[in-house]
């Protein structure tokens, strides 16, 4: 998995504040301070999967190998996203969301590669992607799990002009993105007896729905303006 990326460098401008180089400067420290937070978010997520007690392993084809696999995809392009908001978004929301979404997913990336190495298991695997939840590989749309973004979708994304239909844009992706993420999860709960995967696969929903929450009303205000 490669890192994320984005096409704006931080140098981006910041909302004017009658203070602009004030302003430019606390906009390059915030943006240093999200990319430190989502590299300890990764450390730490290693760390707690490091210290998970495992008494049986998933294998290779078990569904919770395949929906750390795949969510780790998943997620990968949910930081990207992220980032882009939160460097480049100019409403306050939409920069708060974009950081917090960018810094738990990564954190959360740490944890599920740190399971496929105490099982054993490499990141990639021999199946299918969704092949471990039923119908899964019918979920797939263009090559894409439940809620991602086409290539065209995350370019136009990166390359929409800062202002209120970049930030617009940015909360109708994520909408889709955690909406088909909410559904893989709902697949591993149901397929998983490991407590752990549980434990984490129930984090990881209930933090989504508080976004999608947060997402919708930011959306619904900004389409308003």
């Amino acid at each position: 998995m490669t890192a994320p990326t984005t096409t704006e460098p931080d140098t981006a401008e910041a909302p004017e504040t009658g203070d602009g180089g004030a302003a430019t400067g606390a906009r390059r420290f915030g943006i240093l301070a999200v990319v430190a937070a989502v590299v300890v978010g990764l450390l730490l997520g290693y760390a707690g999967g490091l210290l998970t007690p495992k008494l049986t392993r998933p294998g290779d084809a078990s569904a919770e190998a395949g929906f750390a696999r795949d969510m780790t995809t998943h997620h990968a392009q949910a930081v990207e996203m992220g980032l882009i908001a939160f460097q480049q978004g100019t409403d306050a929301e939409v920069v708060s969301i974009g950081g917090d979404i960018a810094t738990g997913q990564q954190g959360e990336i740490g944890t599920m590669q740190t399971w496929l190495r105490s099982w054993g298991l490499d990141p990639t695997g021999s199946q299918p992607r969704m092949a471990w939840m039923p119908d899964g590989t019918a979920s797939m749309k263009n090559g894409l799990m439940p809620g991602m973004a086409t290539p065209e979708q995350m370019t136009k994304l990166r390359d929409t002009p800062r202002g209120r239909e970049k930030d617009v844009l940015f909360l109708e992706m994520m909408i889709q993105h955690h909406l088909g993420g909410v559904h893989m999860i709902d697949g591993i709960l149901d397929a998983s007896d490991d407590p752990e995967v549980v434990r984490v696969a129930q984090t990881m929903k209930n933090t989504q729905q508080t976004d999608l929450t947060n997402l919708t009303a930011a959306r619904d205000r900004l389409a308003k303006g």
